[in-house]
């Protein structure tokens, strides 16, 4: 498991104060923790890689050195914007390629703080089914959009978000860096409210635990590192079929539109063991009479999502 974690609070920038925790753990079933993550200011990403026999360690580890090559990352700016990060996004989908021969491959989420005009914005972006949440002014909302088959069944309006969790097609993945033919992020630009928490996760994460029993830990653990400390604990106590990585960001002492920092308080407001596969490989693998999906075989390293 590949991880830059931040050493050091954020005290460079005037105003807005981030303070955040992160963590990792295996989980119960895995053997390796293919999970990378990055949790510097002013970025916060978190990488699961696909591919199995630590080769989606390899690509969630490219991805996150990519990230950590940014300039802005060494010097504190906030200054990224989403065409930077997508030139960085692009050297680490080349790299995982030439690296493992297009046989392993990694999502991406999470959000980069930036400044547009004195004020200070969350650029999330999203390759994959991890997952950007925000808690602001007591709403719970998840930002990314899963790029799965299951989301688009949802977004089609075959089945409900509920299905979707238990549906045998909820691991497969449509979009991710290093393997298969779309490989551009999305990205979104919100302004920083005081009081945000965002979480970036893994879904090691989210395919323990509804949104429901997230959003408790998050309002009630003021906390960030004991937050996402007890997210970890929650879904391994749930069962932790998956490697879990978790980021929980707060804003505070954020600018409002006159200039002037703000103090408000933030409102507060079963799972079967299986891995993830891009589309491609889940097509090859896809049973013939509605069974269980085949291991890859001689030479195709299995995509275990973790």
């Amino acid at each position: 498991m590949n991880q830059q974690p931040a050493s050091v609070p954020s005290t460079f920038q005037p105003g807005l104060s981030l303070s955040y925790g992160y963590g990792t753990d295996r989980g119960l079933r895995r053997e390796l923790n293919e999970d990378s993550y990055i949790a510097s200011d002013p970025v916060f990403a978190v990488a699961d890689g696909m591919g199995g026999h630590e080769a989606g360690e390899v690509a969630s580890g490219m991805c996150v050195r990519a990230l950590a090559a940014i300039p802005q990352l060494a010097t504190g700016e906030r200054t990224v914007t989403a065409a930077v990060l997508q030139q960085y996004l692009v050297q680490a989908d080349t790299s995982i390629r030439e690296a493992t021969g297009a046989r392993a491959g990694t999502t991406l989420a999470g959000a980069v703080v930036v400044e547009q005009m004195g004020m200070p914005y969350w650029l999330v972006m999203n390759i994959g089914d991890s997952r950007t949440y925000r808690l602001s002014q007591g709403r719970f909302v998840q930002i990314s959009v899963d790029h799965s088959e299951v989301q688009e069944l949802v977004d089609a309006g075959e089945i409900t978000a509920e299905q979707a969790t238990v549906h045998p097609r909820r691991h497969v993945v449509t979009r991710a860096l290093g393997t298969g033919d779309e490989t551009e992020a999305d990205y979104w630009l919100l302004p920083v409210e005081e009081g945000d928490r965002v979480l970036v996760c893994s879904d090691g994460l989210t395919g323990e635990l509804t949104d429901e029993h997230i959003l408790r830990i998050l309002s009630t653990v003021g906390d960030p590192q004991e937050a996402a400390d007890a997210l970890i604990q929650a879904a391994l106590r749930s069962g932790g079929s998956d490697n879990i990585t978790v980021i929980v960001v707060d804003a505070r002492n954020v600018l409002n539109d006159a200039g002037a920092a703000t103090t408000a308080p933030r409102r507060d407001p079963d799972v079967v063991d299986e891995d993830t596969l891009p589309r491609s490989q889940a097509a090859q693998a896809a049973p013939q009479h509605g069974g269980e999906a085949a291991a890859h075989q001689d030479g195709e390293p299995s995509d275990d999502r973790h």
